[in-house]
């Protein structure tokens, strides 16, 4: 079953990832304005955000596969809607105007839907794996999301320079189809939590117990303001056309860089699993992250740009497999769905709040400056949290799996 999940995880991010690919650059290459490409990220990030909460508490009084089918079947439906109006004929009838209203549009109702998928499979994990392999586990999980992360944009790349944007759509959408298998194989779940409770006491719950857990909180804090600030992969398509000067495989290579980085340091990560000092190592990456992305901004050649995304990944995976732990280890079986959806507000949402920041900060200050102004304000975080959470520097995996035993 833990191959399943694994399977499915893998298999959808990677199609995601390179449907998420494909619009950006389908977007700035109709538009050429760097401010929808932020648009994007916040078409999809304002539903994450406003529906997570309520996910969580949906989530953790549903059958949890049940809850994932619902949402790769609803993922299915706006990669029909993608494809289709991508097709040249639906293409030449509508104005760029139009094409890129129904684009964020799309987006908008594929942020609702990860705002239930993601709690849904932190919540599937804690159910096919056991505690005891959470840290090991994590890693693996951890790798197949950058696998996915890695190979989607890649092949987003190759796909755009062979077969055009709407060849790749209705790729994604096949990839998507194939994705019933595995989650099928995965047998019906228990119900942990079985009473019912008014909505806004389940998730002002799930809120609380965030809060009142000061190394969670420290955890998913430092990872969203270091996404939030530090995130340049909205701005690629400006980098690749006017800085960089490299095809749309050179824009494939770059998108995916980060991702091949990240999954160099989660293939050691799933054989040597992090053991000592996490808190410490946390620190220590996320501030190698930010300097990585500074050089990034600065860099016109694209071996050392494609150099510095890589190592970005790398240091940005072991954050990921900390955090990801942390959140595993700290939280109840009860309260993992409202507990995740919060994560996802944190952590997964800075993502796209960052590709609207980065597109905001392009569009005012010029985009070289943009980034290198992120990677400051992300060292700013990293030097302001480990003055201020004392718990996360001095965290321990081995003292947390002794409490819950």
């Amino acid at each position: 079953e833990f191959q399943a999940y694994l399977t499915t995880r893998l298999v959808l991010i990677f199609a995601l990832k390179m449907q998420s690919t494909i619009l950006y650059y389908w977007v700035y290459h109709i538009t050429n304005d760097k401010l929808s490409l932020g648009f994007v990220g916040l078409a999809e990030v304002i539903p994450a955000i406003g529906c997570s909460l309520f996910a969580g508490h949906f989530v953790d009084q549903s059958e949890k596969r049940k809850m994932v089918i619902t949402c790769l079947t609803g993922y299915i439906i706006i990669a029909v809607c993608l494809a289709v109006l991508a097709m040249p004929t639906t293409n030449h009838s509508l104005s760029v105007t139009t094409i890129v209203c129904f684009i964020y549009f799309f987006v908008f109702l594929g942020g609702i839907l990860r705002s239930f998928f993601s709690p849904s499979m932190f919540s599937l994990f804690g159910l096919v794996v056991p505690r005891d392999h959470y840290a090991n586990a994590t890693s693996w999980s951890s790798m197949s999301w950058q696998m996915g992360a890695v190979l989607g944009p890649l092949v987003a790349g190759f796909g755009i320079a062979w077969f055009g944007i709407p060849a790749g759509l209705f790729i994604v959408l096949g990839i998507q189809l194939l994705l019933f298998f595995p989650i099928l194989s995965i047998t019906v779940k228990p119900i942990l939590k079985k009473e019912k409770e008014p909505i806004l006491q389940s998730v002002s719950d799930g809120m609380h117990f965030v809060f009142k857990t000061p190394s969670l909180l420290a955890a998913l804090s430092l990872d969203m303001f270091s996404v939030l600030f530090g995130g340049a992969v909205a701005l690629l398509p400006v980098y690749q056309k006017e800085i960089l000067h490299v095809n749309e495989m050179g824009f494939g290579i770059l998108r995916a860089a980060p991702g091949m980085g990240a999954l160099i340091t989660l293939g050691l990560l799933a054989f040597l699993p992090l053991k000592t000092y996490p808190g410490r190592k946390l620190f220590i990456c996320t501030t190698a992250f930010a300097i990585s992305i500074i050089i990034f901004g600065i860099s016109k050649n694209f071996y050392l740009s494609f150099f510095m995304l890589l190592l970005s990944g790398m240091f940005d995976a072991v954050s990921v497999v900390i955090r990801s732990t942390i959140l595993q280890l700290v939280t109840p079986d009860a309260m993992r769905g409202r507990v995740s959806a919060v994560n996802t507000m944190f952590v997964s949402s800075s993502n796209e709040l960052g590709d609207f920041e980065s597109g905001v900060m392009a569009h005012w200050l010029g985009t070289v400056r943009a980034v290198v102004v992120g990677g400051c304000l992300t060292l700013g975080v990293v030097a302001f949290t480990f003055f201020k959470a004392p718990q996360l520097r001095d965290f321990s995996f081995e003292d947390k799996n002794k409490k819950q035993e």
